[in-house]
């Protein structure tokens, strides 16, 4: 369980203070994950001055590091404790690996993002969508592993309540 708890609190420490040093780029990266065309990304890009594009770009090699502890996290949660313990074989393996998945996904919207926002890259459609369309994944990953939390945790909750 120090490995669980350990990644745990990394990845919460680390998206903490990833999150206070991106706070003051407006808009937000959260509208530049799901910026599926050339043209929404530079608007986000754009918008913002040099030094917060400089900020962004300095936040990823950090990122892989937050992505590597949430990853670690929610495959030790699913596969070593007791939460995911009665669940299906099989809710219990996609539980495991939706995180680390996600972090798959997070890392290829990242490097993607390192090399668009190195110089403008206008004329290539295709890495734009990509990116966005990688986001989306993490993010629905994150989400269904939350649920899946949330629900294992409600279940675990009936077992052990008297009749």
């Amino acid at each position: 369980m120090f490995l669980v708890w350990l990644t745990g609190i990394a990845a919460l420490v680390l998206f903490a203070g990833l999150a206070w040093y991106l706070a003051p780029l407006d808009p937000g990266v959260i509208a530049l994950q799901f910026a599926f065309t050339p043209k929404a990304f530079a608007s986000i890009v754009h918008a913002w001055p040099p030094e917060h594009l400089l900020r962004y770009r300095m936040h990823l090699p950090v990122d892989v590091i937050l992505l590597v502890c949430y990853g670690s996290f929610g495959y030790l949660l699913a596969s070593r404790s007791a939460l995911f313990a009665r669940r299906s074989p099989a809710a219990r393996a996609a539980a495991a690996w939706a995180l680390p998945l996600a972090a798959a996904f997070d890392a290829a919207e990242d490097a993607l993002h390192w090399w668009l926002t190195e110089v403008p890259r206008f004329g290539a459609t295709l890495p734009y969508a990509l990116s966005a369309a990688w986001s989306s994944l993490k993010w629905a990953l994150l989400l269904a592993y939350g649920i899946a939390v949330v629900y294992a945790l409600a279940r675990t909750e009936q077992m052990e309540a008297p009749p």
